[in-house]
């Protein structure tokens, strides 16, 4: 589900089952299992981040963060990375074009 924080805050994704080889992150290298995806934006670009669902730690997403200059353009951005993390191989933000 994408929920926008309704201060205008991150979009979230819960319970996103990662795909066959999962989300690479700079942190910990990849991660797979049931995810959340934050994306964070500050008028200019998107930060994605990931966790495990209920965890504490996030992780930013391989080549986050990426261009956005207006909102609709972070959503998108937020809506093909959820899309990426569900086909999994290492899922990064370079992944968002296709």
């Amino acid at each position: 589900m994408t929920t926008p924080h309704p201060t205008g805050g991150p979009l979230l994704t819960e319970g996103i089952p990662a795909g066959p080889g999962g989300v690479m992150t700079t942190e910990v290298g990849v991660i797979t299992g049931d995810l959340t995806l934050r994306t964070d934006w500050d008028g200019r670009q998107a930060l994605l981040t990931v966790q495990y669902d209920g965890a504490d730690e996030w992780y930013t997403v391989e080549g986050s963060p990426v261009p956005a200059p207006t909102a609709a353009e972070a959503e998108g951005a937020h809506l093909a990375m959820t899309a990426a993390v569900r086909r999994g191989g290492a899922a990064t933000a370079a992944d968002l074009g296709r």
